[in-house]
C-alpha cells in the first residue's frame, strides 16, 4: 500500500510523541480519530503500525475491536532517526512524572491521602464515624438478642427438589 511522506511522518510524530497508538479494526474509515492525524485513514494507520510491528519496533495486543500499539526500544531509536530528533526528546510515556514522591514500606510510591484530592486522613483511629463519635463506639449497644416478638422458625427440609413445602408445626 502506497502511502504519502506527509501521511507516514505524521503518524510516526504522533506515535513518538505518545509512546502508544491505537486504531479500530475498522478497514473503510475514512479518517482515524486522533485530532492531530487530520487526512491520514485508519487503514494507513493500521498498515503503517503492522509494517513496524513486523519489524519489531512496535508490539501490538487487539481488545474489543481495537488495535493498541507501544514502542519498543529499537522502535524509539528508528523513529528519533527517521524523524530526525536530538537524544534528549524522549516518548511521554517515558518521562519522569513530577508529582512528589514519599518513603514507604515499598519503596518511593506517590502520596497519599483522600483519592478525590482531599487531605483528611484515610482510615485513622481518630475518624469521625457516621454512627456518633469515634472509633466506633456506638455501632453496637448494649443489648444482645433479638427484639421480644421475633420467633425465627427453622424447618427440617427445603423448597427445593424433594424439599417439604408444608410448614413445619410449631412446638411450644
Amino acid at each position: 500500500m502506497l502511502i504519502s511522506k506527509k501521511n507516514r511522518r505524521a503518524v510516526y510524530k504522533q506515535l513518538f510523541n505518545d509512546g502508544v497508538m491505537y486504531a479500530e479494526k475498522d478497514f473503510n474509515l475514512k479518517q482515524h480519530p486522533e485530532k492531530d492525524l487530520e487526512g491520514v485513514s485508519n487503514l494507513e494507520v493500521i498498515k503503517l503500525l503492522q509494517s513496524l510491528r513486523s519489524k519489531e519496533l512496535v508490539t501490538e495486543r487487539y481488545a474489543w475491536r481495537h488495535f493498541y500499539w507501544f514502542l519498543t526500544d529499537s522502535g524509539i531509536e528508528y523513529l528519533r532517526e527517521y524523524l530526525n530528533l536530538p537524544a534528549e526528546v524522549v516518548p511521554a510515556t517515558l518521562m519522569k512524572s513530577t508529582r512528589p514522591l514519599e518513603k514507604g514500606f515499598g519503596g518511593d510510591r506517590p502520596p497519599r491521602g483522600d483519592r478525590f484530592g482531599g487531605d483528611r486522613p484515610r482510615f485513622g483511629g481518630d475518624r469521625p464515624d457516621r454512627f456518633g463519635g469515634g472509633d466506633r463506639g456506638g455501632y453496637r449497644s448494649d443489648k444482645t438478642g433479638a427484639p421480644g416478638e421475633y420467633r425465627p422458625e427453622f424447618r427440617s427440609g427445603g423448597f427445593g427438589r424433594g424439599g417439604n413445602s408444608a410448614p413445619a408445626p410449631a412446638t411450644e
